[in-house]
């Protein structure tokens, strides 16, 4: 079935909670996986969270989920087991890079694959490295990509990494190291795009016990990690998550009437970003860090450049700012955004061209020349983010249709539901693949 969202123009109001965190979601799962007996507490349970709870299931842990949805109990192993099975990770890159290096772990072989998009998305840096850590990691395709088989057990040493693909290379590494038989080093080499999302596995790390020292010299930014470690993480809360978050605030920017976002406190999440650009566009927002509470007004939005070399993310989102706005808006340093579900930079310029948009594609940016956008029909290209960032333009342009809209499952299944309840003209329709 193809779910469709139509967006009709509307003026939003409202108080609504953030959606759960799926960043923190599935490290404190593949990490409370390592660890004796822990309880996650306001998990996000979309699909691609539930990928990395079959994972760790796979691999030897007991995973139970409250009634509400609002708990996990996760009984952990000390050291992965050989899957009894193929771990299908459907369209969850994070899964798959996370459990290709935990499957390492496990003294046999492992085979991890997904969904048609998974098994276009690069891994090559991440095989490399495990490799020269002493496992036996290759593509079946000898390409980089999944099926992806592993050989462990991971021995340790050191290794060098290229930052600039993707961060999940890195946090695959520093979550499996600690457990191999030797101290290991990781060297960066390059920028390392999206670093926030490594600082947040750093925390979830040290919220489990783990020791990681990290230098950052002449030399570039190693991390050395001690062998034999144990994990121990006993309870965590999952935080709010600015990344989903970005669409609620974009929307009450361009749409809204006194719209309030709650559950949103500082954290390592580089997406908080969105909050800065928002005032630096001109938007009416206030950000209560003791109460975790934003609010955010209608407002007149004027382009501004944004280097999105640590939130590449909110790529979709801040293109349909700048869209939207008065000016021009860069969205630079972003060509790492190739490389998610889709080619993000693409995909926007070929949608808000439909809707009217002035947007220029360069190999590292987008340039928009803000104006107004009109009512189209519109690929959502099985992407979530695009969906949601393509449905804050709907709101102002109205007559808009979106497909591929189920892919919202993967981070923020209640996106629809939640906008509704803000008042938006928000319906969703299903209809046969054709």
């Amino acid at each position: 079935m193809n779910t469709r969202l139509n967006i009709d123009q509307s003026t939003i109001t409202g108080t609504i909670p953030a959606p759960p965190s799926k960043s923190y979601s599935h490290r404190a799962i593949a990490i409370a996986a390592l660890s004796n007996r822990s309880e996650i507490a306001y998990p996000l349970l979309s699909a691609d969270v539930r990928a990395t709870i079959s994972a760790s299931r796979s691999i030897g842990a007991e995973v139970s989920v409250s009634e509400s949805g609002d708990l996990l109990t996760i009984r952990g192993v000390p050291r992965p087991v050989v899957p009894d099975d193929v771990i299908d990770v459907l369209n969850s890159g994070t899964t798959l890079r996370f459990f290709t290096a935990i499957t390492s772990l496990a003294p046999g072989t492992s085979v991890l694959t997904g969904d048609a998009s998974i098994r276009t998305r690069p891994n090559d840096p991440l095989l490399r490295a495990l490799t020269d850590l002493g496992a036996d990691v290759f593509s079946t395709k000898g390409d980089g990509t999944a099926p992806i088989v592993v050989r462990g057990p991971l021995k340790g040493g050191s290794t060098r990494i290229s930052g600039s693909i993707s961060s999940q290379f890195i946090s695959a590494l520093l979550i499996a190291c600690p457990l191999a038989n030797e101290d290991s080093t990781i060297l960066v080499e390059g920028e390392l795009k999206s670093r926030p999302y490594v600082d947040v596995t750093l925390e979830v790390l040290r919220e489990a016990g783990i020791v990681i020292d990290e230098r950052d010299d002449s030399g570039g930014l190693r991390f050395v990690i001690k062998g034999n470690q144990t994990f121990d993480l006993k309870r965590y809360t999952v935080p709010g998550d600015f990344s989903s978050s970005s669409y609620l605030l974009a929307a009450g920017a361009l749409a809204g009437d006194h719209v309030t976002v709650r559950n949103l406190y500082p954290s390592a999440q580089g997406d908080s970003a969105i909050i800065r650009i928002l005032e630096e566009m001109g938007a009416d927002i206030v950000w209560n860090q003791k109460t975790g509470e934003v609010k955010v007004t209608k407002s007149d939005l004027h382009g501004v450049t944004v280097d999105v070399g640590r939130t590449p993310d909110l790529v979709p989102t801040l293109a349909v700012l700048g869209a939207c706005a008065a000016g021009e808006m860069r969205i630079v340093n972003a060509s790492h955004v190739r490389y998610k579900e889709t080619d993000r930079l693409h995909a926007m310029v070929i949608e808000l061209a439909k809707m009217g948009a002035d947007i220029v594609e360069k190999e590292d940016e987008l340039v928009i020349r803000g104006g107004e956008v009109r009512g189209a029909s519109l690929h959502g290209w099985d992407d979530h983010r695009i969906v949601m960032s393509l449905a804050v333009a709907g709101l102002v342009a109205g007559d808009t249709e979106i497909d591929t809209a189920e892919s919202v499952a993967v981070s923020y299944p209640g996106f629809a539901r939640d906008m509704e309840r803000l008042g938006a003209g928000v319906s969703v329709c299903q209809s046969a693949d054709t």
